[in-house]
């Protein structure tokens, strides 16, 4: 799967932001590295309401691309901070360098939070435009780290298309696949229950282009509280019945 069962995932703002949810998704974190199902989750905070805060200042504003960029990076850390600060078990780094020997290391097992802004001001290989967000960022650090996949915990169950009044998840999908379904409007997602559909931007853009320039697959999980669906992921006997989106 990964190295060393290792995994990169984002946490998506409207995870980040509930505790209840947030506990939950990291309790099945926990679970599976108690389980030797994984023994290293690298975890990438979203923006979150500050970066949304942040993009609806550069709408009103027009703050420019450069400095709306860094500072919706900033907020990731800013969110990342506040996790490390409430869940003691987790640890939290923005050394780069300290993560890649932590990610080979065989005998140490246990959840890192990544502080992205270090890290990107010195690479800065990413458009400086609100077409990346931490999706994209997730993305391209799972293909720095060499990991074959990221994982995006939201508050999505999947990406799902309404056939003839029946909404019908997609399992696994290619980013053609993706970019044809929104294009002709059958793609929406669960945003708000299974009766209230609208549609909406799963992904950020950006990752469809990185997902085919570097061969990296990224897998959407629901991480809201009540559902676990990370945990029925790495189930091995339980693939007929999980609930996901892969776009690969």
């Amino acid at each position: 799967m990964t190295i060393n069962n290792s995994i990169i995932v984002k946490i998506g703002g409207k995870i980040l932001e509930n505790r209840e949810n947030l506990e939950f998704t990291l309790s099945q974190f926990k679970s599976l590295l108690h389980g030797d199902i994984l023994q290293k989750v690298i975890i990438i905070p979203g923006g979150g309401l500050r970066a949304d805060f942040i993009r609806s200042m550069d709408d009103k504003l027009k703050i420019g691309d450069d400095l709306a960029h860094w500072m919706a990076i900033y907020a990731m850390n800013y969110n990342g901070v506040k996790l490390c600060n409430n869940f003691k078990e987790v640890n939290c780094t923005d050394n780069y360098e300290m993560l890649q020997t932590w990610l080979k290391s065989e005998n140490e097992k246990g959840i890192f939070v990544f502080l992205p802004y270090d890290y990107l001001s010195r690479e800065d290989q990413l458009p400086h435009n609100w077409d990346v967000t931490s999706d994209s960022i997730t993305l391209y650090l799972a293909y720095k780290l060499k990991l074959k996949e990221c994982y995006l915990i939201k508050d999505v169950d999947s990406i799902m298309i309404n056939e003839k009044g029946q909404e019908k998840a997609i399992k696994e999908m290619t980013t053609s696949d993706y970019i044809k379904f929104k294009n002709s409007n059958r793609l929406e997602s669960e945003m708000f229950g299974a009766s209230k559909f609208k549609k909406s931007q799963p992904v950020d853009s950006y990752l469809l282009f990185l997902i085919d320039k570097t061969k990296v697959s990224c897998v959407l999980l629901n991480g809201i509280a009540s559902k676990s669906r990370i945990l029925e992921y790495f189930d091995i006997t339980k693939t007929q019945n999980r609930t996901y989106t892969k776009i690969y």
